[in-house]
């Protein structure tokens, strides 16, 4: 599935669990668009994330209920002249990010932040921003694009 969108400055959050942290909130007001990388995990969350900006969701590996079935598990979206590839478990990915050519593969599911160009593609995983796994930072991320170029800052919201 492909889908546009003017955005210039997107937040990105992954791996809620079903909490939305009012410090995730805050840190995600501005954008232009916010995308959710998968386990989501209640259907308050995307409802709660559309009152400051447009969401584009994928699911997640917890996301099996019937409120996300219609939630796709990898989608390619256009953001401005940047296509970027987006999903939960990135050793899942169902599209060669090269032949598609993506500017960024957008994932969570690890927990753990990741910010990385690799032959031009900039794999980005924001953390986790739901409850705390193992001694992992809480976390989400912004992503900067100009024309087909894309930029990536994480941001750490609970040490």
């Amino acid at each position: 599935m492909l889908l546009k969108s003017p955005a210039t400055t997107i937040g990105v959050i992954s791996d809620t669990h079903g909490l939305l942290r009012p410090e995730a909130l805050d840190a995600l007001r501005g954008f232009d668009l916010i995308l959710h990388a998968g386990d989501i995990g209640s259907p308050d969350i995307l409802p709660a994330l559309a009152t400051i900006a447009p969401v584009i969701a994928v699911r997640g590996n917890i996301d099996t209920n019937e409120w996300c079935q219609s939630i796709p598990e990898t989608l390619v979206v256009e953001v401005g002249e940047a296509k970027l590839c987006l999903t939960h478990d990135r050793s899942k990915l169902t599209v060669d990010p090269v032949q598609e050519r993506c500017a960024a593969v957008i994932s969570g599911h690890s927990h753990k932040p990741h910010n990385e160009l690799v032959n031009g593609v900039l794999w980005f995983n924001p953390g986790s921003a739901g409850p705390r796994r193992f001694r992992l930072p809480i976390a989400v991320g912004k992503l900067y694009v100009a024309q087909n170029k894309i930029t990536g800052e994480l941001l750490t919201l609970i040490r």
